[in-house]
Formats: C-alpha cells, structure tokens, sequence
C-alpha cells in the first residue's frame, strides 16, 4: 500500500491531496493515514500467530485521541507513562484490564488513579517505587498487580538518548536485585506481582538485542519459578525500528518470528508494547516555504515549520524523507531545511539535496508520525499545529492548532 503517493504529480495522503488538506487546515500540520496505521497494527498482531499476547500501544508515541480510539477498535491495550496518558486511554473507553502502566517516576496521585481505575499491571522499577506502591494500594484498601521491570543491560545500538536497557541508564531494577526484591515483598497483602519484564530503548533496528534481553529474562523466570511465584504475564517492551533513511529493521513478522520461537518455554502471556512501528510511516508533517536565502554560498530553505512542531532532527540528529508536494523537473540543490525559530538548532535538514522551491510551495517531512506532535511545544509562543486523519477520500481535523487565547490561558498578567 502507498500512503503517501503522487498522483498527477501531486502528493497525497491515500486519496486526497495535501495540497488541499493545507488549504483546509493550514500549515504547518500532521497528516495522518488511517489505513496504514490499521495496515500497521493488524500485521504487527498477526506476527505472533497462537501466541498468548496482548499489544499494548505506547500512547507517547503519538497520543491523539483518534489514533487511541482506532487501536483500542482494533483490540489493542495501552502502555501509558503518566496520568494524562491514561485519562487519554479512559476517555477513549479503553479496557482498564488491557492498560499498563511503565515509567519510573509515577506519582502518588498518579498511581491512585491507576489503582481506582483497576488497570492490568504497574511495571514496577525500583525498591522505592514498589514501596509507594505497596502504601497507596494500603490506604485503598485494595491490592495492586505489578510486574517488575528488570533492566537486562543490553545494548540496544540505538540513539544513547532512547537507550533505556543499560546498568547505567534510569531505568529497571538491576537483574542481581530483582529476586531478593520479590521476595521481601512476597509476603505483602496489598502487592501481588503478577510478571517481569523489560524495555531496551527505542528505533532498534537489529533482533539481536531483543533476543539477548529476553535469554536473561528467561534466566530470571526460571528462578522465579523455582521459588514458586506466578508469572502470568511477560512484558517485552517495545522499541522495534522503522526505517527513515537506510536502515534495514527486522519486518514484524520477521520480529514476531524470532519473539515467538525464543519465548516458547516461558510461561504466561506476552506483552507488547510497539509504538513507532505502527504510527511512524503513518504520518507526515506539512509545511511551507516562507522564502530561500544564501549566506556565503549556502542555501537556506526556510519553512513555517520549527524545531518546536518536530524536535526529532535537533533533538537526536534524526533524517526525515522531505518531499515536494508538486513532483517537478527543477534543479535539485544542497541546501538547509529550517524553521523560524529562533535558535541555530531549529532546522529540520541539513545539507539536502533537495528540489529547488519558491515560497509558498509545500514539503513534507516523512514518517513523521511516531514522536512528532507528541513531542511538540510552544517554545517561541507558537501554537502547536493541526492534525489531520485521512480514510480513502475524505479527511478529518483531529486536532484543532492551537489559537492564541489557548497559549495564554491560564495566565495572569499581575504578578500580585
């Protein structure tokens, strides 16, 4: 399937123009297909065959209420790290058996409303943290289901930004700690641990890590066993790369593969929590020239869209595919994609061969839809843009771009 296809030379998003979506929503703005991220979870899904498993989506990869409420129809759970993702999850009427809940900062009022809301597991990471949990779930007068999150230092060969698997990462209880930590809880009448699990980092693109990362936690439940604890779910994270220039990661079904034949004795069922492989291709930001200029012989394309719409290029130095929305025979030169902002990291390419532009033209940045918006910010008091989701011919806005009044409110303009 082509989602981004050009039809008489012109850029679409399955059948409707970007152009006309520009006009419609203004720029900049996310496009995405809906075909694709249904194409995306259902072929993720299908790769694990008869095994036991649950897809839990990891909501930070792009939290759009729409996007929730078409993985949640297809049969997805969620992965969520803070409050507002899970009121994100309920307000799409999520199964709260189906959510759980990662992340190594929760708070007391946080981890109240997971345990009100009944929600499948805690992935649990640390000593300090188990201890809150295990306090809360007593003032609740209830029992809180865990499963500790182990950190198997493995290198993901990733980015060392969104390397989460290493002993020096924040990450996970150390492997040497994560028995005697079951067991001076074990005895606890408001914890019941109920799995372990790990996550390695983001955008891997090799099977290797996964699999080393799993052949220790397989280790660790034989042990567990041993001792006589339940493990009625294994959670395997998330992290499986998509390709943006010319990286090669494993398809899902060549990931699902390998997960199934190496997890084949544990017992339990498999928790998966894919993010950027099911919304990444799925998505594009649009934008448009404001003007070209040269400085001392190097070209500047300068755009309506900034470091604070897609912070990925400065942030971590990711490539994004950049398209011109008219395919044409102009010249193609080397130049630097920027945005208005007023930082010299607010760039979204550089040293591009790219097809030469004139303001008013549209581009759009490629498999934008996986930490994209999510990560967007109003630096610059700009409002943070439009999204838009498109089905065969017709196109919705998503999410309306932000107005001033949405900027400032809030504010008080007397300090006393």
């Amino acid at each position: 399937m082509q989602i981004f296809p050009y039809r008489a030379r012109k850029l679409h998003c399955e059948g409707v123009a970007l152009a006309d979506i520009a006009r419609s929503a203004g720029t900049p703005c996310y496009v995405y297909s809906q075909s694709a991220l249904a194409a995306n979870f259902r072929e993720f899904n299908s790769a694990f065959g008869d095994r036991d498993r649950l897809i839990c989506y990891a909501v930070k990869a792009n939290s759009n209420l729409a996007v929730l409420r078409l993985f949640r129809d297809l049969g997805a759970g969620f992965d969520i790290v803070s409050g507002g993702e899970l009121r994100r999850a309920l307000r799409v009427k999520a199964d709260p058996g189906k959510i759980v809940f990662s992340g190594v900062g929760k708070t007391e009022p946080e981890i109240d409303l997971g345990l009100a809301e009944r929600i499948l597991q805690f992935n649990v990471e640390s000593a300090e943290e188990l201890a809150m949990l295990e306090a809360r779930a007593r003032v609740a007068a209830t029992t809180a289901r865990f499963a500790l999150r182990v950190n198997p230092d493995v290198d993901p060969r990733t980015h060392p930004y969104i390397s989460t698997g290493l002993r020096h990462n924040k990450f996970g209880v150390p492997m040497s700690q994560a028995l005697p930590l079951l067991r001076r809880f074990r005895k606890s009448k408001h914890l019941r641990a109920v799995g372990i699990g790990f996550h390695i980092g983001s955008q891997i693109t090799q099977l290797e890590p996964f699999l080393h990362a799993l052949d220790r936690i397989r280790q660790l439940a034989r042990a567990l066993l041993a001792e006589g604890f339940e493990i009625l779910n294994v959670d395997l994270g998330g992290g499986l790369g998509i390709r943006y220039r010319d990286e090669e990661p494993p398809n899902p079904r060549e990931y699902g593969r390998a997960i199934r034949e190496a997890s084949a004795d544990l017992p339990g069922r498999l928790i998966l929590e894919p993010g950027r492989v099911l919304v990444g291709n799925a998505g594009a930001l649009v934008t448009r020239v404001i003007l070209t200029k040269r400085n001392e012989g190097k070209n500047f394309i300068v755009v309506d869209g900034g470091m604070n719409d897609l912070m990925r290029p400065s942030l971590y130095g990711s490539y994004h595919h950049i398209l011109p929305e008219t395919s044409s025979r102009r010249a193609v030169l080397p130049a630097d994609v920027v945005g208005p902002l007023c930082e010299s990291g607010d760039f979204l390419a550089r040293d591009r061969e790219i097809q030469a532009v004139a303001p008013g033209d549209l581009l759009a940045l490629m498999n934008a839809g996986a930490y994209g918006f999510s990560l967007s910010s109003n630096y610059n008091s700009r409002p943070r843009v439009a999204e838009v989701l498109v089905k065969q011919n017709r196109f919705r806005v998503i999410r309306e771009r932000e107005s001033f009044e949405d900027l400032i409110r809030g504010e008080r303009t007397l300090p006393f």
